[in-house]
This record gives C-alpha cells, structure tokens and sequence, in this order.
C-alpha cells in the first residue's frame, strides 16, 4: 500500500506569508496575472482571426484591474467587474474566450459577501452569461456547460472556503475557551489543593503544639518532686514533635515533589485505621482518658475520606485538650452502608465557655476547619453541646461504592 500523497515542505510557509502579506498587494499582483491572461490574444495575434482593437483591450483592462479591490470592497469590485465583462463580449474585439474575471469574483463573493450579494451575482452571471452567449455569440450547447460549469465551480469553491474558514474559527474559538477553561480548572485546583495543605498544616501543628504546651505546664511542676514523671513529660514532648515533623515532612515531600527518607516510595496520610494510634498518644501525652468505639461493619472509603476523618478527630481532640479542661473524651465511629459517622464527646467546658470556640455558626480557625473537610468530601459537620455536658463534635462522611472507587 502507498503512502498517502502529502504537500511540499514549502507549501504551508508560503501559504501563511501570503496571507500575512498586504492584501493590496496580494490582489494588484492577482489582477496581474488575470490581466495576462485575458492580453494573451494580444501577445499571440496571428494564431487566430479573432478582431483586435485598442478599445476592446482596454474593455478587458476594465475587467481586471475592480479585482485589485476584491476583498476591501467586493460587492463594488464585482459590480464593476460585471459590467466590463458582458461590454466586452458585446463589443467583441477581441472576444472573451474565458471569463477569468468573473470566475475570480463569483469565488470572492461566494468566500466573504452576505448572502444576499454572492446570492445575487451567482443568479446574475448565469443569466448575463446565458444571454450574452445566446445573442451575441451564437454558442454552441457544449460552450454553454462549460462556460456556466466554469461558474458554478469557481462559486462551489468560494463556498468551501468560507466552510472551512467558519470551521476553522469555530475550532480556535473552542481551543481559546478550552484554554481557558483548563487555566481555570487549574487556578480552582491550585487552591483547593492549598486549602486543604493548610487545613492539614494547621491541624498537625495545632495537635502537636497543644499536647507539648500540656506537657511543657506540668514538667516544671513535677521535675523536683517526681524526676521519673517529668521525664516522661519530656520524653512525650518529644514525641510528639517527632510525630508533628514526620507529618510535616509527607506533605512537603509531595509539595516539593521529593520522596521520603531515600525512598521513592511515599508514606500515605493516615486514615481511620491510625486512630486507634492518636486515641493513645493524646492519652498518654495529654493525661486524658480518651476512649475509642466503633459499631457497625466497617467499609471502604475514598482516600481523601480517609484522611478527613483522622483529621477531624485529631482536630476535635485538640480543641479537647487546649479548651475543654476535661478529663474523659469519647470517640465513636458507626459505621453504616452509606455513611461513616463520627462523635467525639468531652465532659469539659461546654460551648458558652470556650470563648466562642464551640460556636455551631461560628468557632474558631479548627472547627471551620472540621466543616470545611466534611463538605469537601460530600459530608456534613455540627458542633455543639453533649446530652450530658461538655462538648460534641459529629460529622458524617459517605462511604466509597466499593474498594476500587476508594483507591480512585
């Protein structure tokens, strides 16, 4: 099988320079070559016995030159060109073999004219050329197909390129707002992404911060009486800095597009398995006997979900710990085929107390931040006062369909 035929290397350059040029000059020099072409029986007389005379050149001079103006003014150009030409058949010195005017100006008008005018030229030169070559030139039925099919052609084309210019402007149109679409798409993405890094930055630091600032209070106080407990204290402040760093460094690490410790490998975010983890590091390093449920068969979430839920009880813990001044917090997970639900209650201050924090319509910079995590993952969030006292937090969050859409 061939290959399929394709245009000269050169072609499509000068194509582009041609329609940058100057289009006064693009068409003088077109006018040029149509003005040869009908000068061709002055140039080569003795070859036929066809009558020359100086007004019949000049006759088709007038038929040219209106196409130096065919796309500044073409209705113009077209009118005169259309008065020209029948003027010289009828004078008929020389007579005119082939229209090359009129084919130029039935493709311009069909190519960029209204409709009415290329509607009104194409009409108007079937018939002047039907009529002229019925009276005037006594034509044979073979002059009268090709010379109308000669016409018809030249406005079939001017059709197909002004088709293929609309088409070609409707594709750069759709390519421009595509684009802009896409810059957009981006611009919208770019700051959700970095909602969501600092919402993630603020509850890591927050829940690290506050249980350090828990165990920074009580060393000084115990470091004389009780070496062994301040140590520990210490040793918990540590801890959670190393835990709050190690956190710190996978978002980086994802920022800055770096793997973690040597390895291309990436750590994930921690999920809802990881809460069985936090419930103990806040109860060991907070002093707050936190007690962790779960009911219900549990299900697949999308990785997002994931996340969202441990930060959402990481969040409420913390709020637990740095306003609450409580000593018992339960976190409660009941899990049902469409939703994951999650309580965390505390026996401390309650919404009055905490100085606008527990606020349902309001609160502070955390508890926007637990509303903001549920609805971008289609779940709702509220905040309030417990049956018994003290402080609740309850979010839902959808459940994936099945494990493939949680790995999507």
């Amino acid at each position: 099988m061939s290959a399929p035929l394709s245009a000269p290397s050169w072609i499509t350059p000068a194509v582009a320079r041609l329609r940058a040029a100057n289009p006064y000059v693009v068409d003088g020099a077109f006018a040029a070559l149509v003005l040869f072409a009908t000068s061709l029986q002055w140039m080569f007389p003795d070859e036929g016995d066809d009558r020359l005379s100086w007004q019949g050149f000049l006759l088709g001079v007038g038929t040219a030159v209106p196409l130096v103006w065919r796309r500044r003014a073409p209705f113009p150009a077209a009118c005169a060109v259309s008065v020209f030409t029948p003027a010289v058949a009828i004078y008929h010195a020389p007579p005119p073999d082939i229209v090359y005017s009129g084919l130029v100006v039935l493709y311009t008008m069909a190519a960029i004219a209204p409709p009415w005018q290329r509607r009104l030229m194409l009409v108007g030169w079937l018939a002047g050329t039907s009529l002229t070559m019925t009276h005037s030139e006594h034509a044979e039925p073979f002059e009268y197909a090709f010379h109308l099919l000669s016409l018809v052609s030249a406005y079939g084309f001017g059709v197909l390129g002004r088709l293929q210019r609309v088409n070609t402007e409707a594709l750069e149109d759709r390519a421009r707002r595509l684009e802009r679409e896409h810059a957009a798409d981006t611009a919208r993405a770019a700051a959700q992404e970095r909602a969501r890094i600092a919402r993630d930055m603020h509850d890591i630091l927050a829940h690290a911060v506050s249980l350090m600032v828990v165990q920074a209070e009580a060393g000084p106080v115990v470091v004389r009486s009780d070496p062994e407990r301040a140590e520990a204290a210490f040793d918990a402040i540590a801890g959670a800095g190393r835990d709050a760093m190690t956190q710190l460094r996978r978002i980086l690490g994802v920022l800055k597009d770096e793997p973690v410790n040597g390895s291309s490998v990436r750590l994930p975010q921690p999920g809802v398995a990881a809460l069985t983890d936090l419930v103990r590091q806040v109860g060991e390093t907070a002093g707050l006997r936190v007690e962790l449920r779960a009911t219900g068969e549990p299900r697949p979430l999308h990785q997002d979900t994931e996340v969202a839920a441990y930060r959402v009880v990481q969040e409420a813990l913390t709020n637990t710990v740095k306003h609450a001044y409580a000593s018992r917090a339960r976190v409660e997970l009941d899990w049902t085929e469409d939703e994951l639900t999650l309580t965390v209650t505390d026996d401390g201050r309650g919404p009055a107390d905490r100085g606008g924090v527990g606020n349902g319509n309001g609160g502070g910079h955390g508890l926007i931040g637990i509303r903001e995590r549920a609805a971008a993952c289609g779940g709702t969030a509220r905040t309030g006062p417990g049956r018994d006292g003290g402080f609740r937090v309850v979010v839902r969050l959808p459940v994936a369909v099945d494990r493939q859409a949680a790995l999507g």
